[in-house]
């Protein structure tokens, strides 16, 4: 009864090896998904809050120049406000277009302008025409025109929406996915105990004393799996914040933190879920039923 017991241990342990290894899998692709997601947003808004809403003046007061230069800075949608007089305008300009007009041209006619960034929720059609028209009712006299890139804010949140939406289902199919997958990795990994279990139950066990070691067996290789699926992903993240430094930007520590323990809560959660539920399918079973 002992070497057959010895046995029965040999041959579940593989099968623990492959659940651990398989739902690790699992949730290393639940959180490259995840990565992705909330990179998309931080992307979206940092690229929203790049694009420049430009004030050119009429007036060459500082005076007055400051007071506007404050009146936007104390709006709830600015950022970045800056003054840029003639001279930041020519440099700006030379370094955006990789060439030097001195040779051509003496004066400079360039307009100066406050130039700042719109809050991601305020950078639409619609609220960047009301700071435009708010702005010229107040400092028409002063200001000459409000400048933006209009065709790039429209279509930027049209497919924003659009791309935004279709992750969304991608991600929601996705959890689904891995749910299953995890719940069935676990189911087939306690198949292999199944005649153990019923001869505890046949030798008079309770329900709770078969069911706490496997249990917390289930928790540990849970902890276990979602240690080796973080670990990779942390591993993925620094390679492709390494290749794309654009990536190190946007990186928050708050939401890697957020994502790694979602992970370790799915991989506990549903490895003890579904070993418990095992456990209680098999101890409702008949003898014959579980060959």
């Amino acid at each position: 009864m002992a070497i057959a017991g010895k046995t029965s241990l040999k041959r579940s342990k593989p099968n623990y090896i492959y659940s651990i290894v398989g739902v690790a899998l699992v949730l290393l692709i639940m959180g490259i998904m995840g990565w992705v997601f909330l990179n998309f947003q931080k992307a979206g808004t940092a690229f929203k809050e790049d694009i420049k809403v430009q004030a050119f003046l009429r007036t060459a007061n500082k005076d007055t120049i400051g007071l506007i230069q404050q009146f936007i800075t104390r709006q709830p949608y600015s950022k970045d406000v800056q003054y840029v007089d003639k001279e930041t305008a020519k440099k700006i300009w030379n370094k955006d277009n990789n060439e030097d007009w001195a040779n051509i041209l003496d004066a400079n006619p360039l307009p100066e302008s406050i130039d700042f960034s719109a809050k991601a929720e305020y950078v639409n059609k619609d609220s960047l025409q009301k700071i435009g028209a708010t702005l010229m009712a107040i400092y028409g006299n002063q200001i000459n025109e409000i400048k933006y890139p209009n065709d790039l804010v429209s279509n930027l949140n049209e497919k924003a929406a659009s791309y935004g939406l279709v992750f969304l289902v991608v991600a929601i199919l996705l959890c689904v996915i891995v749910i299953f997958s995890i719940d069935n990795t676990i189911r087939l990994a306690m198949f292999s105990n199944r005649f153990l279990i019923k001869t505890m139950q046949m030798v008079g066990a309770t329900r709770g004393f078969i069911a706490r070691p496997m249990n917390l067996k289930a928790v540990i290789n849970g902890l276990i799996s979602a240690a080796i699926a973080i670990v990779l992903l942390f591993i993925l993240i620094e390679w492709s914040e390494n290749n794309v430094p654009q990536l190190k930007i946007i990186h928050s520590s708050t939401l890697d933190i957020l994502l790694f323990g979602g992970m370790l809560l799915v991989g506990v959660l549903i490895s003890l879920y579904s070993t418990h539920r095992s456990v209680k399918k098999y101890l409702k079973m008949k003898l014959d039923e579980l060959y």
